[in-house]
């Protein structure tokens, strides 16, 4: 197996165009979660991925994995009696109104998932295992949980992603840090966002300085610091290595984030190099924002033509 995930997997309901939901009438309907974006993304690359987490045995929880599994990713789940399914609403709009989330999710069946329910072997056997700061923040149940599942990966070899990806409506910028820093002793690869690394993680200075600052405390083997529009940058070995954002047509940015990691880490797990996992990342990104969804549904051939230059074109 080549990459492993953990984490909360929502259905995402929005109305069309920038309908309001109070006037909606028609609502669309997919499944969305940043881990399990994240294996879907890598998987539709050519990489063996598997989606770990908790669902209520309900239509709605196997809704989730239907739609995982044909996007391309094995959910590994464990069954509920109890529990919810968590769901998130999305408006979407331009400036001045701005898109905005309405989480439900309360109570859901993922926020009581301990180890010893999970398909931990997949996690041993794995060569990456990869979750987000969105895991912790549900439930102190969960705090432990991702605590627990990195301290094991970490112990059977298998290489450990996390990506801050913090969201301010589950919880404060310093209860974020205090959490997120206890899971960075077993962390080696982290992702963030640079507003993250200065509003949570009290970083200062330009992205590279962030990198360099948090891999010498924290001991990362890689740092990515992502800059939206301005691209990323990784620190690895001490090397600083930048990558520009590729230009996109935006239908929906939801994901975008999630699409660069997928993008990475399935070139990482075929033995690409960090410079070469970042392009990969930025143009599965671009690509995605092309797309209605959560997930990148794309294929090689399209972020290889991305890689060449390719322009857009009436494929006929």
């Amino acid at each position: 197996m080549d990459l492993v995930t953990f984490g909360e997997t929502l259905l995402r309901l929005s109305p069309p165009g920038q309908e309001r939901l109070e006037r909606a009438t028609e609502l669309e309907f997919r499944a969305a979660g940043a881990e399990s974006n994240v294996a879907v993304n890598a998987g539709r690359l050519g990489a063996d991925t598997a989606w770990l987490s908790k669902l209520p045995e309900s239509p709605l929880g196997r809704k989730v994995t239907a739609t995982l599994r044909a996007q391309g990713t094995e959910p590994d789940v464990a069954w509920s009696e109890t529990g919810r399914q968590g769901t998130y609403y999305l408006e979407h709009a331009g400036d001045p109104r701005g898109t905005n989330v309405v989480y439900d999710r309360a109570n859901a069946a993922v926020t009581t998932a301990t180890p010893d329910e999970l398909a931990t072997g997949r996690i041993d056997a794995a060569d990456y295992f990869y979750t987000s700061g969105i895991t912790p923040a549900l439930s102190e149940t969960l705090a432990g949980t991702t605590a627990e599942l990195l301290e094991r990966a970490n112990k059977a070899g298998t290489t450990t992603a996390l990506d801050v990806n913090y969201r301010a409506k589950l919880w404060g910028p310093e209860e974020a840090r205090d959490v997120l820093e206890t899971l960075f002793p077993d962390v080696d690869v982290l992702v963030t966002a640079e507003r993250d690394a200065k509003h949570v993680l009290a970083r200062e200075g330009d992205a590279a300085d962030i990198g360099r600052d948090l891999a010498a405390e924290f001991g990362f083997e890689t740092v990515v610091v992502t800059r939206g529009a301005d691209g990323a940058l990784a620190v690895h070995n001490e090397e600083v290595y930048e990558q520009p954002a590729f230009e996109a047509d935006t239908h929906d940015a939801i994901g975008t984030g999630d699409a660069f990691v997928g993008g990475f880490l399935a070139r990482r797990v075929e033995g690409g190099d960090v410079p070469d996992a970042l392009a990969w990342g930025a143009a599965t990104a671009a690509l995605k924002r092309t797309m209605p969804g959560d997930t990148a549904l794309v294929t090689r051939e399209e972020v290889e033509d991305v890689l060449a230059g390719d322009g857009a074109a009436i494929n006929r």
